[in-house]
């Protein structure tokens, strides 16, 4: 049954892949620019392990006490990204295990995980709100964005890699993610370090790979429903 399970990972994985690469190739961009997060939330150990087997080193979680067991059990190599919604409760957790935050939308998390990164410094992303009604699924409203950028860039510890976001339930996918790419790309102008877009899961990451999405986010068309 493992044997079975491992040889399914590795053909839904190819498969991705090779849309990653289809998809970059639409708009002269490298595949290798692309950074491929396997979104491993709810899936057992086991699988974790075939994708590490497989050579995956970047996984994504958003339940801090499931994947703080799951940082325990596997190798130091890996890459861990949080991008569920954030609790001040558990960002001293979370800021231990997880290598990149994706979902940071207020300064009082940026402030938080500055405080527990100590010596470490921790990279993260701004989640910005795509939604008709701003901020109402989280991330922080288009108009704040610059804002909160600036204050974010006062605090030590920090390395601000640039912007993620979501779909928007009630609008165009492939319009939302070109609103997305011009936010981005002003943004990029006054802070030209956070060049980084994370954006896309299983369901439109080509779309967002077409509008310069450098980061996707990939978990059932690799791992199945859960």
């Amino acid at each position: 049954m493992s044997i079975d399970r491992k040889s399914e990972i590795a053909t839904k994985l190819a498969t991705v892949t090779e849309r990653i690469t289809a998809a970059a190739k639409k708009v002269d961009r490298s595949p290798s620019d692309i950074k491929l997060i396997v979104v491993t939330k709810t899936f057992p150990i086991t699988d974790l392990r075939f994708l590490y087997e497989l050579g995956v080193r970047e996984f994504g979680e958003n339940r801090d006490q499931e994947a703080s067991q799951k940082v325990s059990e596997l190798p130091s190599d890996i890459n861990w990204h949080f991008q569920g919604q954030i609790q001040s409760n558990k960002l001293k957790s979370i800021t231990s295990w997880a290598t990149v935050i994706h979902s940071v939308d207020q300064l009082k998390y940026a402030k938080l995980i500055s405080e527990f990164a100590g010596d470490q410094k921790k990279s993260i992303f701004l989640q910005l709100s795509l939604d008709e009604i701003p901020e109402s699924r989280g991330g922080v409203d288009p108009a704040k964005l610059h804002e909160l950028a600036a204050e974010i860039s006062h605090l030590s510890n920090l390395n601000l890699m640039g912007l993620m976001a979501v779909a928007p339930l009630d609008e165009d996918t492939d319009q939302a993610f070109a609103r997305l790419s011009k936010y981005h790309q002003l943004f990029v102008e006054h802070f030209p370090e956070a060049k980084f877009l994370s954006a896309g899961m299983s369901g439109d990451y080509e779309l967002a790979i077409i509008h310069g999405a450098t980061h996707i986010r990939i978990g059932s068309s690799i791992l199945g429903n859960r």
